[in-house]
Protein backbone atom coordinates (compact mmCIF):
# COMPACT_ATOMS: atom_id res chain seq x y z
CA UNK A 1 0.00 0.00 0.00
CA UNK A 2 1.14 3.41 0.11
CA UNK A 3 3.48 5.10 1.98
CA UNK A 4 2.24 5.91 5.49
CA UNK A 5 4.91 8.53 6.68
CA UNK A 6 2.30 10.75 6.22
CA UNK A 7 -0.20 12.69 8.60
CA UNK A 8 -1.99 9.57 10.23
CA UNK A 9 -5.36 10.90 9.17
CA UNK A 10 -4.59 10.26 5.70
CA UNK A 11 -3.99 6.24 6.43
CA UNK A 12 -6.53 4.74 3.49
CA UNK A 13 -8.62 1.68 4.59
CA UNK A 14 -7.09 -0.55 3.12
CA UNK A 15 -3.72 0.89 5.07
CA UNK A 16 -5.02 0.36 8.03
CA UNK A 17 -6.02 -3.00 8.24
CA UNK A 18 -2.76 -4.35 7.23
CA UNK A 19 -1.77 -2.21 10.55
CA UNK A 20 -4.30 -4.08 12.21
CA UNK A 21 -3.03 -7.39 10.99
CA UNK A 22 0.60 -6.46 11.54
CA UNK A 23 -0.13 -5.26 15.08
CA UNK A 24 -1.99 -8.92 15.75
CA UNK A 25 1.23 -10.60 14.49
CA UNK A 26 3.56 -8.59 17.01
CA UNK A 27 0.58 -9.47 20.11
CA UNK A 28 0.87 -5.50 20.12
CA UNK A 29 -1.32 -3.13 22.68
CA UNK A 30 -3.36 -1.27 20.53
CA UNK A 31 -7.20 0.13 19.82
CA UNK A 32 -9.82 0.17 17.53
CA UNK A 33 -12.49 3.31 17.11
CA UNK A 34 -15.52 2.59 14.76
CA UNK A 35 -18.02 5.10 14.61
CA UNK A 36 -21.24 3.03 15.05
CA UNK A 37 -23.83 5.96 14.66
CA UNK A 38 -24.20 9.76 13.44
CA UNK A 39 -27.05 12.06 14.46
CA UNK A 40 -26.84 15.01 12.87
CA UNK A 41 -23.97 15.75 10.47
CA UNK A 42 -20.38 14.61 11.29
CA UNK A 43 -16.82 14.56 8.62
CA UNK A 44 -16.85 10.33 8.92
CA UNK A 45 -19.85 8.01 8.52
CA UNK A 46 -20.71 5.01 10.78
CA UNK A 47 -17.97 2.40 10.18
CA UNK A 48 -15.07 4.99 9.70
CA UNK A 49 -12.31 3.95 12.09
CA UNK A 50 -8.66 4.58 13.14
CA UNK A 51 -6.38 2.61 15.50
CA UNK A 52 -4.40 4.40 18.42
CA UNK A 53 -1.34 2.59 19.53
CA UNK A 54 -0.45 1.93 23.26
CA UNK A 55 1.55 5.81 22.99
CA UNK A 56 -1.13 7.43 21.88
CA UNK A 57 -0.42 7.73 18.01
CA UNK A 58 -3.13 7.52 16.09
CA UNK A 59 -3.57 5.86 12.61
CA UNK A 60 -6.32 6.89 10.66
CA UNK A 61 -9.69 9.36 11.84
CA UNK A 62 -12.93 8.88 12.69
CA UNK A 63 -13.53 12.65 12.70
CA UNK A 64 -11.94 15.84 10.89
CA UNK A 65 -9.61 15.99 13.90
CA UNK A 66 -11.74 17.90 16.56
CA UNK A 67 -12.23 15.19 18.86
CA UNK A 68 -8.54 13.51 18.51
CA UNK A 69 -7.74 14.54 22.34
CA UNK A 70 -10.50 13.46 23.92
CA UNK A 71 -10.66 10.38 21.77
CA UNK A 72 -6.97 9.26 22.42
CA UNK A 73 -8.08 9.71 26.12
CA UNK A 74 -10.77 7.72 25.87
CA UNK A 75 -8.57 5.01 24.35
CA UNK A 76 -5.64 4.89 26.82
CA UNK A 77 -8.38 4.44 29.36
CA UNK A 78 -10.09 1.66 27.23
CA UNK A 79 -6.54 -0.25 26.99
CA UNK A 80 -6.03 -0.20 30.75
CA UNK A 81 -9.47 -1.26 31.72
CA UNK A 82 -8.77 -4.34 29.17
CA UNK A 83 -12.74 -3.81 27.95
CA UNK A 84 -14.61 -2.10 25.18
CA UNK A 85 -16.56 0.69 25.55
CA UNK A 86 -19.63 2.91 23.71
CA UNK A 87 -18.85 6.63 24.18
CA UNK A 88 -21.36 9.43 22.98
CA UNK A 89 -19.53 12.79 21.86
CA UNK A 90 -21.98 15.64 21.36
CA UNK A 91 -21.05 18.46 19.48
CA UNK A 92 -24.51 19.66 18.87
CA UNK A 93 -24.18 22.34 21.68
CA UNK A 94 -21.39 25.42 22.04
CA UNK A 95 -21.54 25.39 25.91
CA UNK A 96 -18.85 23.08 27.85
CA UNK A 97 -20.55 19.81 28.59
CA UNK A 98 -19.17 16.44 28.71
CA UNK A 99 -15.98 17.01 27.27
CA UNK A 100 -15.86 20.60 28.03
CA UNK A 101 -14.87 21.31 24.19
CA UNK A 102 -18.22 23.25 22.84
CA UNK A 103 -17.30 22.56 18.81
CA UNK A 104 -20.76 22.87 17.66
CA UNK A 105 -20.43 20.88 14.54
CA UNK A 106 -23.66 20.00 14.22
CA UNK A 107 -23.67 16.04 15.23
CA UNK A 108 -23.81 13.46 17.72
CA UNK A 109 -21.34 10.75 17.27
CA UNK A 110 -21.48 7.25 18.81
CA UNK A 111 -18.34 5.52 18.94
CA UNK A 112 -17.24 1.93 19.47
CA UNK A 113 -13.43 1.54 21.36
CA UNK A 114 -12.36 -1.43 22.15
CA UNK A 115 -9.01 -3.68 22.54
CA UNK A 116 -7.35 -4.85 19.15
CA UNK A 117 -7.68 -8.83 20.04
CA UNK A 118 -7.61 -11.83 17.70
CA UNK A 119 -12.09 -10.98 17.32
CA UNK A 120 -10.06 -9.08 13.81
CA UNK A 121 -8.30 -11.96 12.72
CA UNK A 122 -10.90 -14.23 10.90
CA UNK A 123 -12.87 -10.70 9.38
CA UNK A 124 -9.46 -9.57 8.14
CA UNK A 125 -8.59 -12.64 6.63
CA UNK A 126 -12.47 -13.29 4.44
CA UNK A 127 -10.92 -9.25 3.20
CA UNK A 128 -7.29 -10.06 2.51
CA UNK A 129 -8.86 -13.45 0.55
CA UNK A 130 -11.02 -10.50 -1.23
CA UNK A 131 -14.47 -11.26 -0.15
CA UNK A 132 -16.63 -8.97 1.78
CA UNK A 133 -17.45 -9.94 5.65
CA UNK A 134 -19.72 -7.94 8.08
CA UNK A 135 -18.82 -7.55 11.67
CA UNK A 136 -21.60 -7.89 14.16
CA UNK A 137 -20.18 -6.32 17.93
CA UNK A 138 -22.52 -5.45 20.90
CA UNK A 139 -22.53 -1.83 21.86
CA UNK A 140 -24.95 -1.64 24.79
CA UNK A 141 -26.62 -4.76 26.55
CA UNK A 142 -29.13 -4.82 29.00
CA UNK A 143 -29.40 -8.73 28.22
CA UNK A 144 -27.82 -10.52 31.15
CA UNK A 145 -24.54 -12.61 30.47
CA UNK A 146 -24.56 -10.10 26.83
CA UNK A 147 -21.40 -7.69 27.25
CA UNK A 148 -20.39 -5.26 24.98
CA UNK A 149 -18.03 -6.35 22.78
CA UNK A 150 -19.62 -9.84 22.16
CA UNK A 151 -18.72 -10.04 19.07
CA UNK A 152 -19.83 -12.53 15.71
CA UNK A 153 -19.38 -12.20 11.71
CA UNK A 154 -21.21 -13.05 8.86
CA UNK A 155 -19.17 -14.34 5.30
CA UNK A 156 -20.01 -14.77 1.56
CA UNK A 157 -22.64 -18.00 2.80
CA UNK A 158 -24.68 -15.62 4.90
CA UNK A 159 -24.29 -17.72 8.21
CA UNK A 160 -23.34 -15.93 11.51
CA UNK A 161 -20.08 -17.59 13.21
CA UNK A 162 -18.22 -16.66 16.99
CA UNK A 163 -14.73 -14.74 16.68
CA UNK A 164 -11.95 -15.51 19.26
CA UNK A 165 -11.69 -13.49 22.75
CA UNK A 166 -15.17 -12.61 22.57
CA UNK A 167 -18.23 -13.49 23.75
CA UNK A 168 -20.95 -14.63 21.24
CA UNK A 169 -23.81 -13.11 20.90
CA UNK A 170 -27.16 -15.03 21.01
CA UNK A 171 -29.30 -16.53 17.91
CA UNK A 172 -32.50 -14.21 18.66
CA UNK A 173 -29.87 -10.75 18.45
CA UNK A 174 -28.75 -12.25 15.40
CA UNK A 175 -32.15 -13.05 14.13
CA UNK A 176 -33.28 -9.34 14.95
CA UNK A 177 -30.06 -7.92 12.80
CA UNK A 178 -30.46 -10.68 10.05
CA UNK A 179 -32.27 -7.97 7.27
CA UNK A 180 -29.57 -4.88 8.15
CA UNK A 181 -27.00 -7.55 7.55
CA UNK A 182 -28.18 -8.08 4.21
CA UNK A 183 -28.26 -4.54 3.60
CA UNK A 184 -24.91 -3.82 4.39
CA UNK A 185 -23.25 -7.20 2.98
CA UNK A 186 -20.95 -6.27 0.58
CA UNK A 187 -21.70 -2.38 0.51
CA UNK A 188 -19.16 -1.04 2.76
CA UNK A 189 -21.96 0.41 5.05
CA UNK A 190 -22.78 0.19 8.89
CA UNK A 191 -25.55 1.31 10.65
CA UNK A 192 -26.48 0.19 14.59
CA UNK A 193 -30.09 -1.84 15.37
CA UNK A 194 -31.40 -2.10 18.48
CA UNK A 195 -32.53 -5.29 18.49
CA UNK A 196 -35.47 -6.39 21.46
CA UNK A 197 -35.92 -9.93 22.88
CA UNK A 198 -37.74 -11.55 26.23
CA UNK A 199 -34.56 -11.43 28.17
CA UNK A 200 -33.72 -7.39 26.98
CA UNK A 201 -32.43 -5.42 24.44
CA UNK A 202 -29.09 -5.23 22.76
CA UNK A 203 -27.36 -2.31 20.60
CA UNK A 204 -25.29 -4.13 17.59
CA UNK A 205 -23.37 -1.88 15.02
CA UNK A 206 -23.83 -4.12 12.26
CA UNK A 207 -20.22 -3.39 10.07
CA UNK A 208 -20.09 -3.98 6.19
CA UNK A 209 -16.50 -4.75 5.20
CA UNK A 210 -15.88 -4.74 1.66
CA UNK A 211 -12.08 -5.98 0.57
CA UNK A 212 -9.68 -2.87 -0.81
CA UNK A 213 -11.33 -1.50 -4.58
CA UNK A 214 -8.14 -2.45 -6.77
CA UNK A 215 -7.12 0.02 -9.60
CA UNK A 216 -6.10 -1.91 -13.05
CA UNK A 217 -4.18 0.30 -14.92
CA UNK A 218 -2.89 -1.20 -18.39
CA UNK A 219 -0.11 0.61 -20.17
CA UNK A 220 3.35 1.28 -19.47
CA UNK A 221 3.55 4.98 -20.79
CA UNK A 222 4.51 8.08 -18.05
CA UNK A 223 1.23 8.60 -18.34
CA UNK A 224 0.62 5.93 -15.67
CA UNK A 225 2.41 7.34 -12.82
CA UNK A 226 0.34 10.52 -12.12
CA UNK A 227 -2.60 8.06 -11.82
CA UNK A 228 -1.16 5.33 -10.04
CA UNK A 229 -0.37 8.06 -7.33
CA UNK A 230 -3.94 9.13 -7.19
CA UNK A 231 -5.75 5.96 -7.08
CA UNK A 232 -3.22 4.98 -4.49
CA UNK A 233 -3.45 8.04 -2.37
CA UNK A 234 -7.92 7.44 -3.13
CA UNK A 235 -7.22 4.00 -1.22
CA UNK A 236 -7.12 1.71 -4.50
CA UNK A 237 -4.69 -0.99 -4.45
CA UNK A 238 -2.87 -0.12 -7.75
CA UNK A 239 -2.22 -2.84 -10.23
CA UNK A 240 -0.18 -2.55 -13.63
CA UNK A 241 -0.38 -4.57 -16.31
CA UNK A 242 2.38 -3.78 -18.58
CA UNK A 243 1.80 -4.87 -21.82
CA UNK A 244 4.23 -5.78 -24.85
CA UNK A 245 7.51 -4.11 -23.92
CA UNK A 246 7.22 -5.09 -20.58
CA UNK A 247 8.63 -2.86 -17.63
CA UNK A 248 9.15 -4.55 -14.30
CA UNK A 249 7.84 -3.29 -10.48
CA UNK A 250 11.01 -0.86 -10.32
CA UNK A 251 9.48 1.24 -13.07
CA UNK A 252 5.75 1.46 -10.95
CA UNK A 253 6.69 2.49 -7.35
CA UNK A 254 3.19 3.74 -6.68
CA UNK A 255 2.30 0.71 -7.88
CA UNK A 256 1.54 -2.39 -5.48
CA UNK A 257 1.33 -5.11 -7.84
CA UNK A 258 3.27 -4.94 -11.65
CA UNK A 259 2.43 -7.72 -14.24
CA UNK A 260 3.57 -7.97 -17.29
CA UNK A 261 2.02 -9.59 -20.77
CA UNK A 262 0.21 -9.76 -23.49
CA UNK A 263 -2.83 -7.21 -23.32
CA UNK A 264 -4.96 -10.85 -24.00
CA UNK A 265 -3.72 -11.81 -20.95
CA UNK A 266 -4.97 -8.76 -18.90
CA UNK A 267 -8.05 -10.78 -17.19
CA UNK A 268 -5.78 -12.48 -15.28
CA UNK A 269 -4.82 -9.57 -13.46
CA UNK A 270 -8.37 -8.78 -11.85
CA UNK A 271 -8.47 -10.94 -9.08
CA UNK A 272 -12.35 -10.10 -8.19
CA UNK A 273 -14.24 -8.76 -10.56
CA UNK A 274 -16.70 -7.07 -9.03
CA UNK A 275 -14.05 -4.66 -6.93
CA UNK A 276 -11.85 -4.03 -10.06
CA UNK A 277 -11.97 -0.92 -11.80
CA UNK A 278 -9.50 -1.01 -14.74
CA UNK A 279 -8.28 2.10 -17.04
CA UNK A 280 -6.88 0.79 -20.62
CA UNK A 281 -3.97 3.40 -21.56
CA UNK A 282 -1.14 1.50 -23.84
CA UNK A 283 -1.41 4.56 -26.58
CA UNK A 284 -1.12 1.63 -29.10
CA UNK A 285 -4.55 1.03 -30.83
CA UNK A 286 -4.22 -2.86 -31.19
CA UNK A 287 -3.19 -3.52 -27.68
CA UNK A 288 -6.30 -0.41 -26.76
CA UNK A 289 -8.88 -2.86 -28.76
CA UNK A 290 -7.44 -6.43 -27.30
CA UNK A 291 -7.70 -5.27 -23.74
CA UNK A 292 -10.88 -3.23 -24.16
CA UNK A 293 -12.46 -6.66 -25.39
CA UNK A 294 -10.81 -8.97 -22.94
CA UNK A 295 -12.07 -7.07 -20.45
CA UNK A 296 -15.40 -6.81 -21.56
CA UNK A 297 -15.97 -10.18 -23.04
CA UNK A 298 -13.89 -12.07 -20.12
CA UNK A 299 -14.53 -10.65 -17.02
CA UNK A 300 -17.45 -8.96 -15.32
CA UNK A 301 -15.72 -5.66 -13.93
CA UNK A 302 -18.16 -2.77 -13.82
CA UNK A 303 -15.96 -0.07 -15.00
CA UNK A 304 -13.45 -0.64 -18.19
CA UNK A 305 -11.94 3.26 -19.04
CA UNK A 306 -10.36 4.11 -21.95
CA UNK A 307 -8.33 7.02 -22.83
CA UNK A 308 -8.14 8.86 -25.83
CA UNK A 309 -11.07 10.68 -27.79
CA UNK A 310 -14.13 9.62 -28.98
CA UNK A 311 -12.86 9.51 -32.93
CA UNK A 312 -10.13 7.26 -32.41
CA UNK A 313 -12.77 4.70 -30.23
CA UNK A 314 -14.58 4.99 -33.19
CA UNK A 315 -11.78 3.34 -35.21
CA UNK A 316 -11.14 0.98 -32.47
CA UNK A 317 -14.89 -0.48 -32.44
CA UNK A 318 -14.84 -0.91 -35.97
CA UNK A 319 -12.34 -3.45 -35.78
CA UNK A 320 -13.91 -5.11 -32.13
CA UNK A 321 -16.25 -7.97 -31.71
CA UNK A 322 -16.68 -7.45 -28.05
CA UNK A 323 -17.34 -3.26 -28.01
CA UNK A 324 -21.19 -4.27 -28.44
CA UNK A 325 -24.62 -3.64 -27.06
CA UNK A 326 -25.10 -4.17 -23.18
CA UNK A 327 -21.16 -4.19 -22.63
CA UNK A 328 -20.52 -0.80 -23.40
CA UNK A 329 -22.58 0.48 -20.45
CA UNK A 330 -19.70 -0.66 -18.79
CA UNK A 331 -16.77 1.33 -20.79
CA UNK A 332 -16.53 5.16 -20.45
CA UNK A 333 -14.71 7.15 -22.93
CA UNK A 334 -13.21 9.41 -23.03
CA UNK A 335 -11.73 8.14 -19.74
CA UNK A 336 -12.59 10.74 -16.40
CA UNK A 337 -15.10 13.40 -15.23
CA UNK A 338 -14.95 16.76 -16.61
CA UNK A 339 -12.78 18.74 -14.65
CA UNK A 340 -11.61 20.93 -17.05
CA UNK A 341 -7.93 20.61 -16.35
CA UNK A 342 -5.43 19.74 -18.97
CA UNK A 343 -1.59 18.80 -16.34
CA UNK A 344 -1.20 15.10 -15.98
CA UNK A 345 -2.18 15.21 -12.66
CA UNK A 346 -5.38 16.90 -13.10
CA UNK A 347 -6.07 14.37 -15.81
CA UNK A 348 -5.20 11.12 -13.36
CA UNK A 349 -7.72 13.30 -10.89
CA UNK A 350 -9.99 13.33 -13.54
CA UNK A 351 -9.75 9.24 -14.41
CA UNK A 352 -9.49 8.33 -10.49
CA UNK A 353 -12.59 10.33 -9.80
CA UNK A 354 -14.85 8.63 -12.00
CA UNK A 355 -13.54 5.49 -11.29
CA UNK A 356 -13.99 6.22 -7.57
CA UNK A 357 -17.51 7.31 -8.48
CA UNK A 358 -18.33 4.56 -10.27
CA UNK A 359 -17.20 2.20 -7.21
CA UNK A 360 -19.38 4.13 -5.10
CA UNK A 361 -22.83 4.27 -7.06
CA UNK A 362 -22.27 7.99 -7.66
CA UNK A 363 -22.14 10.11 -10.95
CA UNK A 364 -19.71 12.75 -10.03
CA UNK A 365 -22.32 15.43 -9.63
CA UNK A 366 -21.27 18.30 -8.00
CA UNK A 367 -22.32 18.31 -3.86
CA UNK A 368 -24.03 21.75 -3.84
CA UNK A 369 -26.44 20.38 -6.46
CA UNK A 370 -27.56 16.77 -4.41
CA UNK A 371 -30.59 16.95 -2.16
CA UNK A 372 -29.96 15.69 1.44
CA UNK A 373 -27.14 14.25 3.44
CA UNK A 374 -24.04 13.75 1.25
CA UNK A 375 -23.67 10.26 2.64
CA UNK A 376 -26.89 7.79 2.23
CA UNK A 377 -27.74 7.06 5.82
CA UNK A 378 -29.24 3.70 6.97
CA UNK A 379 -29.58 5.22 10.42
CA UNK A 380 -30.69 3.24 14.12
CA UNK A 381 -32.71 0.85 13.44
CA UNK A 382 -35.12 -1.01 16.14
CA UNK A 383 -36.59 -4.49 15.73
Amino acid sequence: MADTSEHPWSVTSGELRGQLRRELERDARSVVVTVADVEGSAYRRPGAKMLVGDDGTPAGAVTAGCLEEPITELSMAVLDAGEPRRETFDLLEDDDDTWGIGLGCNGLIDVLVEPLDASWRAPLDHLEAGTPVTVLTVIDSTIPDLPVGARAYVGEDGSARAVADREPIPEAVLDGVDPTVSSVHGRERAATVDVETERGTASVLVDGLEPVPKLLLVGSQPDIHPVARVGSDAGFEVIVHSPRGARGPAAFPNADRVETGHPSTVGESVGTPASTYAVVMTHNLVDDRIAVETLLSETTVPYVGLMGPRDRFDRLRDDADAIVGEELDRLATPVGLDLGGGEPIEIALSIVSEALAVSNGRDGTRLKRREGPIHGRLGTERT
